[in-house]
């Protein structure tokens, strides 16, 4: 699993470095901060290492990280990440924490005049045998085959890597036989919260909710459900295993609290499983009830908070973080406590 990142120039985090990653990590700022540019960074980075040697792949390291910086980040040329106004390169390094194959790093750098070759690069992490993936804060059941279009037919700008990827990893067949008894109940908690399972029927080239023994067009459901029912269906294809990462932004778009606070526990059964977790939030509802599961749990879950005054790291286990998501939060709670009292 990750253990450690380290960003300079990439885009608005001029100087990022969070070590202590665990199995559960957290990612907090506002609007702009650059929440989602780091995940899309670690994801470009760990899907070069998925990609790279597998099956019939041929290309260089190098090859497969141009290719995936190009399209999850959509830039005529990837020099654009570097960013405006920095003396230096991009540069990324990814330590990666393995227990048969211990400590390893892949980095690369680049400077704003890259357009599609890196030259400097150190690859020492093992091909990865695993599948990751990114979860967006939209569904993308309902835009599958325009998603897929855009890509394999059109070649356009548009979708990125990261809905292109899920997409595919979405299309995988149910696996029949015996699960991950982890993610078994990870199901089956999913499907307990809206009572139903969401499946593609292939016939019609279209995802439907099955509600007992009904069936409904993907389109009359809620964004909750087909958000969950994404997950849902990653777990029961088996795309997602023992080892996988998941980064999820924003889980808690289109959920209410109460659904928030059974998705977070779904996900800590899922970490239990070995799958490691990176989200991004902006939402009191996730860091409260992560801090909860960290405290309950006695389990590390790091936090790295990005603010107008720079970038602090803490662990939730220690209690909540010091953010201005926090700050406001409290804020409302005491105006509303004050308007009580009258």
């Amino acid at each position: 699993m990750i253990a450690n990142v380290q960003l300079q120039n990439f885009g608005p985090l001029e100087e990022l470095r969070w070590s202590g990653l665990s199995s559960i990590n957290l990612v907090i700022g506002g609007n702009g901060a650059g929440k989602t540019m780091l995940l899309k960074a670690l994801y470009s980075a760990v899907r070069t290492l998925e990609e790279y040697k597998r099956g019939a792949e041929n290309r260089s390291a190098s090859e497969v990280l141009v290719d995936k910086l190009y399209w999850t980040f959509q830039q005529d040329k990837i020099g654009s990440l570097v960013t405006k106004g920095a003396e230096g390169p991009l540069r990324c390094t990814v330590s990666f924490q393995d227990a048969d194959h211990g400590a390893a790093d892949f980095m690369y750098e680049f400077g704003k005049s890259t357009t599609k070759q890196i030259n400097v690069i150190e690859n020492h992490v093992r091909p990865r045998r695993e599948n990751s993936i990114f979860l967006p804060a939209k569904e993308v059941l309902s835009l599958h085959q325009v998603i897929l279009t855009s890509r394999e037919r059109d070649r356009a700008f548009g979708f990125d890597d990261t809905y292109v990827d899920l997409a595919r990893a979405l299309q995988l067949p149910r696996t029949k036989g015996m699960n991950f008894k982890g993610f078994s109940a990870s199901r089956r908690k999913l499907e307990a919260m809206f009572g139903g399972r969401v499946s593609y029927n292939a016939a019609s080239q279209r995802w439907e909710f099955q509600k007992g023994k009904q069936s409904f067009q993907i389109g009359v459901t809620s964004e909750g459900t087909k958000k969950i029912g994404i997950l849902d269906t990653l777990l029961g294809n088996r795309y997602l295993g023992p080892g996988s990462i998941v980064f999820f932004d924003e889980p808690e778009s289109a959920l209410h609290p109460e659904a928030i606070s059974a998705l977070l526990d779904i996900i800590e059964l899922m970490a239990e499983s070995g799958v490691q977790i990176i989200l991004a939030s902006h939402s009191y509802f996730v860091i409260k009830k992560l801090c909860l599961i960290a405290q309950q749990k006695q389990r590390s879950i790091p936090v790295l908070s990005l603010a107008a005054d720079g970038m602090h790291t803490g662990d939730l286990k220690d209690g909540m973080p010091d953010n201005p998501i926090i700050d406001e939060s409290i804020r409302l709670y005491e105006q509303a406590v004050d308007l009580a009292l009258g």
